[in-house]
């Protein structure tokens, strides 16, 4: 039989129980509470009973502050709000969405698209992104968009006619604490460093033929040709809400 002792070299120990005592008072509404903490003696037999001392309360209380933090750290930033950002809803549920204007990005695509692997310029985009999901729609212009400002559909292989991304094997990875610099972070590293291999449901994002588009985009230094893009229904204030 395989030796699996290596597997469990990493596992946590206990070394501590606390041991909660109620006194119910008749008559009374408050009960008065007693706390006794146990060491964890070999083979996690507890030992060495004694009250809740203060050291032990002031680690209690730092586990419960670190725990609070996690918690509610999820889409916190650090300091001044980026100015990309557009709207944020911090709760564990939440999402953020922000812009960005356009630039020159890696492209990675299916060899079965025949398009080369490369640099190319993009639209300026609006992203929306929870935990779990990604939406991506193009804007025209370089100006900072307004809750009127109008979407396009971003022109992209693996997006879906309402902007959601469909991100196939990519393994997204955002923790619950994530804090928003880095939450937007890696959804634009996710979404930049994977494969573009196809259109979703056959719906394409352009009024050109985007195999041509992205051919062209890639072999010169051209501008996108924000001409070709195709409206939504949604203005940004849609996202928001």
């Amino acid at each position: 039989m395989k030796n699996l002792t290596n597997n469990f070299s990493n596992t946590y120990q206990p070394i501590k129980a606390l041991l909660i005592c109620q006194k119910r008072i008749e008559g009374e509404e408050e009960h008065s509470i007693y706390v006794e903490s146990y060491d964890i003696g070999k083979f996690g037999k507890p030992i060495n009973a004694h009250p809740l001392t203060f050291k032990e309360t002031l680690q209690l209380s730092s586990l419960f502050q670190a725990a609070e933090e996690l918690k509610t750290g999820y889409l916190r930033s650090r300091g001044i709000l980026p100015n990309k950002v557009l709207y944020v809803n911090p709760q564990q549920s939440g999402y953020a969405v922000w812009h960005t204007p356009p630039q020159e990005v890696p492209l990675f695509f299916a060899p079965a698209l025949g398009i080369p692997s490369g640099r190319g310029k993009v639209p300026a985009m609006i992203w929306k992104a929870g935990r779990e999901e990604l939406a991506v729609y193009a804007v025209k212009g370089n100006k900072k968009p307004g809750s009127k400002t109008k979407l396009f559909h971003a022109p992209y292989f693996n997006i879906y006619k309402e902007g959601r991304v469909c991100m196939g094997t990519v393994r997204v990875n955002i923790t619950e604490s994530a804090r928003l610099e880095d939450f937007m972070s890696q959804w634009e590293n996710y979404f930049w460093n994977s494969y573009f291999s196809h259109l979703m449901g056959e719906f394409n994002p352009v009024t050109e033929n985007i195999v041509q588009l992205w051919q062209g985009q890639v072999a010169t230094d051209s501008p996108f040709p924000v001409q070709i893009l195709k409206p939504t229904n949604f203005t940004l204030q849609n996202l928001l809400t």
